[in-house]
């Protein structure tokens, strides 16, 4: 949706940009967990929960675009 509330539609193009983004941002955050777990003994296991919270939130986001890039195949 747009600031008006009006239901976007986004292109290929614009998909798989956001796609290339978000999966960025899901290499980084595992890059960051896998970081604050090898930082120390007692790692900040809050942190760690809030991160991995947000990688399952991008993964999810990530699996919705690529479904709009996939056509709907009837069997």
């Amino acid at each position: 949706m747009d600031e008006g509330g009006n239901v976007v539609e986004l292109t290929q193009k614009e998909i798989r940009a956001e796609l290339a983004l978000l999966r960025q941002e899901h290499r980084d955050l595992d890059q960051s967990v896998e970081a604050l777990h090898t930082a120390s003994p007692q790692p900040d296991y809050l942190q760690l929960q809030r991160l991995k919270r947000k990688k399952l939130a991008l993964k999810d986001r990530i699996r919705a675009l690529e479904d709009k890039l996939l056509p709907d195949i009837i069997a």
